[in-house]
């Protein structure tokens, strides 16, 4: 948090105070804390690490909307945290109407807060979850790099070192080439900070469509593809180990989706709304790939093209990206898992003798995976017509309640309907904001970490 205050002094922004504060604020709680838990046992058991890690998303979104609700830049407790845990999320969905009103240094926060979200996310995922046995990280076969904590080093510490410098590199490229086509040194370092994380805030109120630039859209475009791959992947590439990347069947079908849905929309964009080839493509592609990635980045408003091809751009919110990454949604492994099952089946009740297991990178899945997948599928299905109905309660459209839901419980950010590209979420009721602040932490967290929590016999001794 502290890191925002030399942004404040180098603008002269008033917000110097509020940042010191909050800073204060959360170093000495985290000191306390650490004070009075000293000399506690150092071991956890699954049950402590279900809530560390719940609750710790939920405890830096508390923190982290401090410095926006006392400077006042957001006067609402409800919107600062949605805010804030949006950020935390990855997710990108906001409530500022006038993004480009907001102080420099709490827009730096706003986008700081989303990278920190991503990196941890990657290095729970990649690091933590294998040791626990929990959450996406069941779904890793042997074979599947990145699945298993000692594919880049036996020790936590070391992959989660390893994973940062890849973060931070990635960054820093990224930035690079953002301020080369045309972006101010601050918009760049922003949006490369959100576009690492799949995070999809910007500093402007038009996000990437304020630059009209086809090289600062293609720039981001291939980030926002590499933020959606399994980071073990990029690990290996920075590397040249080119092989183990195009091995890697999550992978492939990853790269195969963003092409078939970029050339079904680019032909249709070119045949029915008067662009050319290039920015069809353009058009195309970007959107595609920030729905898949779940970055929820625009360059256009998808609302105004036909129904069938924002209807499109929907079914992708669904996807998601590959295990490993900061992207969210179900995620590329689950749902080939559950087509070559649900394709195996009809083999299966033709040759009812027959053994007949779904294979993942020339590996068999266990039928345990299997499971999970299918009862990962399930809940995600049964919350998202949960949400639906929740948010139509409150008085919101059934477009309008699909996509607030889906944007939340995928950590998309822009949804459909009047959360769409060109619109946020400012006008959703309070319940409502809260209500899709749990979806957000539901969906970052691979829905059972939460679950598991809510659950009775959780608490049972």
């Amino acid at each position: 948090m502290a890191i925002s205050i030399p942004i404040a002094l180098i603008y002269s922004e008033n917000t110097i105070f509020h940042l010191i504060i909050s800073s204060l604020i959360s170093l000495i709680t985290g000191l306390t804390a650490w004070y009075f838990s000293r000399k506690a046992k150092k071991e956890i058991g699954k049950k402590e690490s279900y809530l560390i890690v719940s609750l710790g998303w939920i405890i830096f979104s508390i923190f982290g909307a401090i410095p926006f609700y006392i400077s006042g830049a957001i006067p609402s407790i409800t919107n600062a945290f949605f805010e804030t845990i949006s950020g935390f999320t990855t997710t990108g969905a906001s409530i500022l109407n006038d993004i480009e009103a907001m102080p420099y240094s709490l827009l730096f926060w706003r986008s700081m807060i989303q990278w920190l979200g991503g990196m941890g996310i990657i290095v729970l995922s990649v690091a933590i979850l294998p040791i626990l046995g929990i959450g996406g990280m069941q779904l890793l076969v042997a074979e599947v790099p990145g699945l298993k904590p000692d594919k880049l080093h036996p020790r936590i510490k070391e992959t989660a070192k390893r994973l940062w410098i890849i973060y931070v590199f990635f960054t820093v490229v990224e930035a690079i080439l953002l301020k080369f086509g045309g972006m101010s040194l601050f918009d760049a370092i922003n949006h490369s900070l959100t576009t690492m994380a799949t995070g999809g805030y910007s500093t402007k109120q038009a996000g990437i469509g304020h630059w009209d630039s086809p090289f600062i859209q293609y720039v981001i475009t291939v980030f926002m593809i590499i933020a959606g791959t399994n980071f073990t992947l990029s690990y290996f590439a920075l590397y040249f180990k080119f092989k183990k990347v195009f091995k890697n069947e999550e992978f492939r079908y990853y790269i195969g989706f963003i092409l078939g849905f970029t050339i079904i929309i680019t032909f249709s964009l070119f045949a029915f709304e008067s662009l050319s080839f290039e920015q069809s493509f353009r058009y195309s592609i970007f959107q595609v790939v920030s729905m898949i990635t779940t970055t929820g980045f625009a360059t256009v408003d998808y609302l105004q093209w036909t129904p069938f091809l924002y209807f499109l751009l929907f079914v992708l919110m669904f996807f998601g990206g590959s295990s490993g990454s900061t992207g969210g949604g179900m995620k590329i492994v689950r749902i080939l898992l559950v087509l070559k099952n649900s394709y195996l089946e009809l083999k299966r009740l033709i040759h009812p003798n027959a053994i007949i297991p779904v294979r993942f990178n020339h590996q068999v899945v266990p039928q345990k995976i299997i499971s999970n997948v299918l009862a990962f599928i399930v809940f995600y299905i049964v919350i998202f017509v949960i949400g639906t109905i929740v948010m139509s309660a409150l008085g919101l459209d059934f477009d309008s309640s699909m996509g607030a839901t889906a944007a939340a419980l995928g950590n998309i950010g822009p949804g459909i309907g009047s959360v769409g590209p060109a619109e946020n979420f400012y006008h959703i009721p309070a319940f409502g904001k809260w209500f899709l602040s749990f979806l957000m932490l539901l969906g970052r967290l691979e829905l059972f970490t939460i679950l598991i929590i809510l659950s009775p016999s959780f608490w049972k001794k």
